[in-house]
């Protein structure tokens, strides 16, 4: 995030208890020359109070959205490598939201944290809200760290965390669509240069592992930051249901993705449940109305979304890279 004017500066941005910091706005003529003149401000917010949302913009496409995407980013969005469920992609690196169930909520996490190479800011824009739920909520990884019973964020710290995922074409992203290829020698390639170890299976399927920092500090406050996808990723935050089918199908070795200690132990569904009512004792939401443009710190700022009902379309767009060695990570990052 750049250093820019003291976020007090802008006018209008009001926060309460319990809900995102939101700024509302006059629609403006010319919405993309908005943001580029306003790019600085909403940068200095973001990065004094983790998120924001702006109302009144009515943004209603995918083409205009990206305008504002990138003005905002300023320059280019990034491209997403090791997606964990597909997404429609749109010219200028813009995609719709990740595909999941909308009955099934998506818990707290930080945006491709399992990479070497993440976004530092998040996007997103309401295209059509849903009539239930649905908000992507947000929660503070500082205090969210400060909360977690100190003996877990200890071995989480020594250890880090192992992500392990079995690609396949039924359930979440296939490997072609995770890593844009279906040729093979490419997809080993980037493995070995971004630690993940990888095995090919008999049936043509792939299995990774790759094991990453569970905490890391923030590249421009040094805060320290819980910044992974461990109860996201992991079985028991699966609907019951949900989980009971992908094991009698696939196996727990099998799952298309699962999160493990750093040492490759399992972690219990205790632990789970732990670190979601941890996330949900300090999440701020905002309901989403149509038109809306949501900005989020993808270091200091986990994300998650509610289960819904009706039509909801969000896009979302990437920006600010951010190396995870740039971040004072408590592992060495390595394969497994």
């Amino acid at each position: 995030m750049s250093s820019s004017p003291n976020p007090a500066a802008v006018p209008g941005v009001t926060s309460r208890p319990g809900a995102v910091a939101l700024l509302d706005t006059e629609p403006p003529a010319d919405v993309a020359r908005w943001a580029a003149e306003q790019r600085e401000a909403l940068r200095a917010v973001v990065a004094e109070r983790g998120a924001v949302l702006v109302r009144g913009l009515n943004l209603s496409d995918a083409d205009q959205v990206g305008g504002v995407f990138r003005r905002l980013a300023g320059g280019e969005l990034m491209s997403e490598r090791e997606a964990f469920a597909a997404r429609q992609s749109y010219p200028g690196g813009v995609y719709s939201s990740t595909t999941w169930p909308a009955n099934q909520p998506m818990c707290m996490h930080h945006e491709l944290s399992y990479t070497l190479e993440f976004p530092g800011l998040m996007m997103l824009a309401c295209l059509s809200a849903p009539t239930q739920q649905g908000a992507t909520a947000v929660a503070d990884a500082p205090t969210v760290l400060q909360a977690l019973p100190p003996e877990l964020v200890k071995r989480f710290e020594q250890e880090g965390w192992l992500l392990t995922r079995s690609y396949n074409d039924e359930i979440g992203a296939s490997f072609a669509e995770a890593f844009g290829t279906d040729d093979k020698a490419i997809i080993e390639n980037y493995c070995r240069i971004n630690a993940i170890d990888f095995a090919w299976q008999s049936d043509g399927t792939l299995h990774t592992r790759q094991r990453r920092s569970a905490i890391v500090r923030h590249p421009v406050t040094g805060e320290r930051c819980w910044f992974n996808q461990i109860a996201f990723l992991n079985q028991w935050t699966l609907a019951e249901e949900v989980r009971e089918y992908l094991v009698d199908v696939y196996g727990e070795d099998g799952l298309p993705f699962n999160t493990r200690y750093g040492d490759g132990d399992p972690i219990g569904e205790d632990v789970v449940q732990i670190l979601n009512e941890t996330y949900e004792a300090h999440t701020a939401r905002e309901p989403w109305q149509a038109g809306d443009l949501l900005l989020v710190d993808n270091i200091r700022t986990a994300h998650s979304r509610e289960p819904y009902e009706g039509t909801r379309e969000v896009l979302v767009g990437l920006a600010g890279p951010v190396r995870l060695t740039d971040c004072s990570p408590t592992i060495e990052v390595s394969d497994q």
